[in-house]
């Protein structure tokens, strides 16, 4: 999606950038532990199929990615290679029950051990919400969780997501949430947006 193909999130632990080619390599390299394959349901790739991939992130209308940096060594080296810390993504497809609106499918990951338990993934995903609920018509958000997953669990409850269904046969959980004035007001209270940028490509 090009929506943010020229945004910049700065919140207070996390800075948010767009996926470009540059970024690639890192990635892959993150996308090499078959740990991290399995927490994200993702298939190995070539670096070809990587780059491929990242083509598809920007160009295709139904998805919606930020890389995620640590905001303290981006302020300090200016490096974003060096900042990178996981993504944050979305799956965007037309709600059944208002087809005018949309439902996101929301994901996160912090890919660097060292780098977890910080709350990087928790500021990440609710600068994500903020962004993506101002600029596309959206009606809910939702999450599917391998049911062993806990972590993921707990913090997706924590954005008062509500589970709605199993199905055992993909060991996984869906967890859904409306969004409402309510819940707006409360995702403005969780996170301070330092600054959304317009920048160069």
């Amino acid at each position: 999606m090009r929506l943010n193909e020229n945004t910049k999130l700065i919140g207070q632990r996390v800075v948010l950038v767009p996926y470009e080619a540059r970024h690639v390599p890192k990635y892959h390299e993150w996308m090499s532990s078959p740990t991290l394959r399995s927490l994200t349901a993702s298939d190995e790739l070539t670096l070809e199929e990587e780059y491929e991939m990242q083509r598809s992130w920007r160009e295709d209308p139904d998805k919606l990615t930020f890389i995620v940096l640590c905001a303290e060594t981006y302020e300090k080296t200016n490096d974003e290679i060096a900042s990178m810390v996981g993504d944050t993504n979305l799956f965007v497809r037309q709600d059944d029950d208002e087809p005018q609106k949309y439902v996101a499918e929301a994901e996160i990951m912090i890919a660097s051990s060292a780098a977890r338990g910080k709350g990087y993934g928790r500021e990440a995903m609710l600068l994500m919400f903020k962004y993506a609920q101002k600029h596309l018509p959206l009606r809910k958000f939702e999450a599917k969780i391998d049911m062993d997953n806990a972590v993921s669990m707990r913090l997706f409850e924590s954005f008062q997501f509500k589970e709605v269904r199993r199905v055992e046969v993909f060991h996984e959980v869906t967890l859904e949430r409306l969004i409402t004035d309510d819940w707006l007001s409360w995702l403005d209270a969780q996170v301070q947006l330092r600054a959304e940028k317009y920048v160069n490509a």
